[in-house]
């Protein structure tokens, strides 16, 4: 019989590594805490951008757990759906963002520097070479920090989160830069970057899981 490499961990399972790195394994938790809690962003929306930041790393134990915080901030479904769909579109726009690195190297300028910031507008490249498909990937974007059950800030804050998850580094200045015009404060900044970083870390902390049964397995 096949074995499912995801199942749901036993409490003994969850906590048996940290015997062996006690105080790092606190620290983390401690982290975790902290960047959790009520500050200058609501946890409410703190749980928007851990969903979405799951949902990019697609640790499914993350999800299942930020889910149920989100739920128990009283955030509807539909409210997680519209911070999924952010997520993916800036998953997505930071590997389209990417092609412009694909036009420096088809062109042979691969050895200027490595994310100018004049690159940028570089990726109306695109749209001279396919103006259809430049469009339909520039509306897509768009459409999904459209304000409906989640208002435009927090979408902004979502898509700054997004970015730093995916770490590009064009994502990061562009959304950066539309979420200050919508009035992002440094605090909400600082904030949503600590969230993301919680669940890229999170999600190598949470499949420890996996590594141990692969460690016991006979």
């Amino acid at each position: 019989m096949t074995q499912n490499l995801y199942t749901r961990p036993t409490p003994a399972a969850s906590t048996k590594l940290f015997a062996y790195a006690p105080e790092a394994f606190q620290a983390f938790g401690e982290f975790n805490k902290q960047t959790f809690a009520e500050g200058a962003l609501t946890v409410k929306v703190k749980e928007y951008i851990a969903v979405a930041a799951a949902h990019i790393t697609g640790c499914p134990y993350c999800i299942e757990a930020h889910v149920g915080k989100a739920k128990g901030q009283e955030a509807t479904f539909e409210e997680l759906l519209e911070a999924v769909a952010v997520g993916a579109a800036i998953n997505a726009h930071s590997a389209f963002y990417n092609s412009i690195h694909t036009w420096n190297a088809y062109n042979e300028e691969a050895n200027t520097e490595l994310y100018a910031l004049d690159h940028i507008e570089r990726i109306e490249r695109l749209e001279e070479t396919n103006e259809g498909l430049y469009t339909s990937f520039v509306e897509y974007i768009n459409r999904t920090l459209v304000p409906e059950r989640i208002g435009v800030k927090d979408k902004f804050l979502i898509a700054v989160g997004a970015s730093h998850v995916t770490g590009n580094a064009y994502s990061i200045e562009i959304f950066t830069r539309k979420a200050k015009a919508e009035g992002v404060t440094l605090e909400e900044l600082a904030e949503t970057i600590l969230v993301a970083s919680a669940l890229k870390a999170g999600a190598a902390i949470a499949h420890r899981v996996n590594a141990l049964a692969a460690y016991e397995r006979e």
